[in-house]
Parts: C-alpha cells; sequence; structure tokens
C-alpha cells in the first residue's frame, strides 16, 4: 500500500514538473559571435584602427630604418673606421631598445582601448538582449553554452537588434 502512495505522488510530481517545464521559455547567445559580427563591433574595431594606424606606421618605420642600419653593418666591409662602427652600433643597440619600447606601450594601449570598446559593445549587447527577452517573454538567457539546440539561439536576434537600433551610432563615434 505504501509503495503504490509513493508511486503515484511520483507520477504526480513527473506530470507537475512537465507543465511547468512547458512554460520555461531559454535563450542562449554566443558574446563571441555578437563581438565579432556586431554592427557596433565593427564600428569601433574601426575606429581603433584608425586612432592607432598613426603609431603603428611609426612603429613600422623605425623597424625599417633599424633593419638598414642592421644591414648596413652586417655588408661592411672595412668602409666605416672603428669609432663609426661603434657609433652606429650603438644607434642600432639604442633605436632597437626604444623600439621594443614603443612596441610594448603600443600593444598595452591598443588593449586597454580594445577593451573599454568591447565593455562598450557588451553593455549596448546586454541592453539588446534585455529588450528581446522582455518582448519574446524569455524566462531564462544564457550566455555561451557547452551545447546549444540552433532553435534556442537569439544570437542573430541580437544582431539584427543592433543593426536596426539606430541608437548605436552616437556611442561609437
Amino acid at each position: 500500500m505504501n509503495t503504490i502512495i509513493k508511486a503515484g505522488m511520483l507520477i504526480v510530481l513527473l506530470g507537475a514538473g512537465t507543465v511547468c517545464a512547458a512554460d520555461f521559455k531559454v535563450g542562449v547567445v554566443d558574446t563571441e559571435r555578437i563581438l565579432r559580427e556586431s554592427v557596433p563591433a565593427k564600428k569601433a574595431e574601426m575606429k581603433i584602427e584608425k586612432e592607432f594606424s598613426g603609431r603603428d606606421q611609426e612603429i613600422k618605420k623605425l623597424m625599417k630604418h633599424s633593419k638598414e642600419l642592421q644591414t648596413l653593418l652586417e655588408k661592411d666591409d672595412g668602409t666605416l673606421s672603428d669609432a663609426d662602427r661603434r657609433n652606429k652600433e650603438r644607434e642600432l643597440t639604442s633605436m632597437n631598445v626604444n623600439l621594443q619600447r614603443m612596441q610594448r606601450e603600443f600593444r598595452e594601449d591598443l588593449n586597454l582601448r580594445k577593451n573599454e570598446e568591447l565593455a562598450i559593445v557588451l553593455e549596448m549587447a546586454n541592453k539588446a538582449i534585455q529588450s528581446i527577452a522582455e518582448s519574446e517573454k524569455y524566462d531564462l538567457i544564457l550566455q555561451e553554452a557547452v551545447y546549444r539546440n540552433p532553435k534556442i539561439d537569439i544570437t542573430d536576434s541580437v544582431i539584427k537588434h543592433f543593426a536596426n537600433d539606430k541608437s548605436d551610432s552616437k556611442d561609437s563615434k
């Protein structure tokens, strides 16, 4: 008798779980894809490229000059005096130290700016996800998943929301 009651309660509980699950709407977003493909992310990338192109060109110019000086020293067939050679070697060493410092500072500044711009894009993405969740009545939106069924992936909707939303143009200019 006791097992019959337990079995009956188990069936009722399982049935109740199924009814609750039927009303539960879940979505998943791929943040990395949003950061690669969305309009604000692409605008931020172009903005950063434009902002850092001058420094990048300066570093490339210095690298070229350093290589030319290195080649001159390697191909020297005794035309340079010992004093001139030592001066050129010191100049090359100084130039290489300066170049390494410039490259390190460039990378640090570039990474900092990328992180700043990505934070802005992520904030915009979170607002878009919130808007989609409310308008389409989602109970739960997950960010990243090991596996996701394409029918619950709302990444395309978020990217389209960005494409249709004109308010992002003021933030990324």
